[in-house]
């Protein structure tokens, strides 16, 4: 049991990390179901705004729980918020231009039976790296990181 007690103190960052982006995937989801359904904003409206939600949920996540940057001073707050919100921007269009140049380096097999979801599935994964090392050595780096 202290074993495994260890091991998840040792990648405690990485498992809450994983935990709330699954949250914020639904937060993105459930937004998004709202807004475009009994809201009927349209589907490029309720996109944008379930973006946004699903951003600000994993901003504030990620401060609180993964990171532990407990500082909401007002230049501290807004320092992580824009580079928060610059790194998910800047990600978004590494996954925009990420997917079709996977399917043009021949990654556009169907996996499940959906089109090209073989380099969807490959460019979430980098962006959720992508996102994570942002995040950690640009947004929330702790003071002696600096």
């Amino acid at each position: 049991m202290d074993k495994l007690k260890d091991l998840l103190a040792k990648y405690r960052e990485v498992i809450s990390y994983l935990f709330f982006g699954g949250l914020t995937t639904l937060v993105s989801w459930g937004t998004y179901a709202l807004f475009v359904g009994p809201l009927a904003l349209g589907t490029n409206v309720g996109n944008v705004l379930s973006w946004v939600c699903a951003v600000s949920f994993a901003f504030v996540t990620n401060k609180l729980w993964v990171f532990n940057s407990k500082s909401w001073a007002w230049p501290a707050w807004l320092k992580e918020a824009g580079a928060f919100f610059a790194g998910r921007i800047f990600s978004g269009v590494v996954e925009l231009g990420g997917l079709p140049l996977l399917m043009w380096m021949g990654l556009d097999q169907p996996l499940l039976g959906i089109e090209g979801f073989a380099a969807k599935v490959t460019i979430s994964v980098v962006v959720i790296i992508l996102n994570y090392f942002l995040s950690k050595f640009l947004v929330f780096r702790k003071k002696d990181q600096t």
